[in-house]
């Protein structure tokens, strides 16, 4: 029997159609787990301003929700005892760092943690770049740490995917892109999932747009900047196709509702095994936490490669247990796990909104919904 009566199924749709009417987003999906059945899969609106019908299948720039998927690929490969997260990023990329320096000593466990200190690079601005792995990489060698590596929690908004990345080809000799569809996507069947668009597929990816903050007494002074400017490149084809392992991943909301299902279930879903539920685990734990990240300017709590729940701006609920996990993306979408509860929840529109509240309101307000109607 399911935990979710089909009255409150039509109630939780009733408030997702409610946030397209309000003119919120012009396109989103909405998808939920429950003990490893799919128990909602929404999709409603339009691909962007003059654009198609949204479907399930509709592909989105899932932002920063592409950082798990990274991630997960790594922790495979940790799991497999291809590396070890206290071992150094030089033991493995030789050219990362000088020999006797601060950066030498940056361990993969602070890549995963976002306490590498190489929170941002000259890279961040350039994005006709970003499709070039091979500058990319020679860049982020050449850089110094900004701030001391192992002390100060900062966002890693588009570093972390690259250091991520870079880690896995090393380690395996595969090109992230491939590792993450042969370890994560195809495994769980995650079909309509990929970082960057290969040469084959077309650009049929979901128009982002990004709206102005709503009219408020004063500006908090967080998050990444103008979400308009932000979110702009990621419209363009060039970027749809590069390979950004922290904010280029192209899916749907049934696809990553998929993943944290499998990992809300102790790394199993359908009879396939994702993770041993000991390296579940290890990487939701809570490694860094700060009451002002280096970054975004605002309470973090951060498992490896993961965001915890428990802060008043996590975007899992209003009150989010601290043992839930996931990640949000560029005030447009986000996917959580709560393993106490086995659901896997995700929900993803082509909107970007004040990631500050905004977006967390939005998203907030279906965690609740699904949360109270649990049974």
């Amino acid at each position: 029997m399911s935990r979710l009566a089909d009255t409150d199924r039509e109630r939780i749709a009733a408030l997702f159609e409610r946030h397209l009417e309000v003119g919120l987003h012009h396109g989103a999906q909405l998808a939920v787990f429950v003990d490893g059945d799919l128990v909602i899969d929404l999709a409603g609106g339009t691909t962007g301003p003059d654009g198609n019908a949204e479907t399930r299948e509709t592909r989105h720039v899932l932002f920063s929700c592409t950082k798990p998927y990274a991630a997960v690929t790594l922790h495979s490969l940790v799991e497999e005892g291809a590396l070890a997260y206290d071992d150094r990023v030089v033991d493995y990329w030789p050219e990362f760092a000088d020999a006797g320096t601060d950066k030498a000593d940056i361990t993969v466990r602070q890549v995963l943690s976002h306490t590498a200190g190489l929170q941002k690079s000259k890279l961040d601005d350039r994005p006709t770049v970003w499709s070039d792995w091979e500058t990319v990489i020679e860049t982020l060698e050449e850089q110094d740490p900004l701030s001391p590596p192992g002390e100060q929690p900062a966002y890693h908004a588009l570093t972390f995917g690259w250091l991520v990345g870079e880690l896995v080809r090393r380690v395996s000799g595969t090109p992230i892109e491939e590792a993450a569809a042969e370890r994560v996507f195809e495994p769980l069947g995650m079909e309509h999932t990929g970082i960057g668009l290969r040469e084959d597929e077309d650009d049929d990816v979901a128009t982002v747009v990004g709206f102005d903050p709503f009219d408020r007494c004063r500006d908090p002074g967080e998050g990444l900047g103008d979400n308009a400017a932000v979110a702009a490149p990621f419209n363009a084809e060039q970027v749809h196709r590069a390979v950004v392992p922290a904010a280029t991943g192209i899916g749907t909301a049934r696809d990553m509702a998929r993943f944290y299902a499998c990992l809300a279930n102790d790394g199993e879903l359908e009879g396939t095994r994702l993770l041993e539920s000991e390296t579940v685990d290890r990487m939701t734990r809570l490694e860094a936490e700060t009451a002002s990240d280096g970054t975004l300017d605002r309470e973090a709590r951060f498992a490896l490669g993961f965001w915890k729940g428990g802060t008043a701006v996590a975007p899992y609920g209003t009150l989010s247990p601290e043992h839930v996990f996931g990640h949000a993306g560029l005030g447009s979408s986000v996917g959580w796990a709560d393993p106490e509860e086995n659901v896997g929840f995700a929900y993803v529109t082509n909107g970007v909104r004040d990631g500050t509240y905004e977006h967390v309101a939005r998203v907030n307000a279906l965690a609740d919904a699904v949360r109270l109607a649990l049974r």
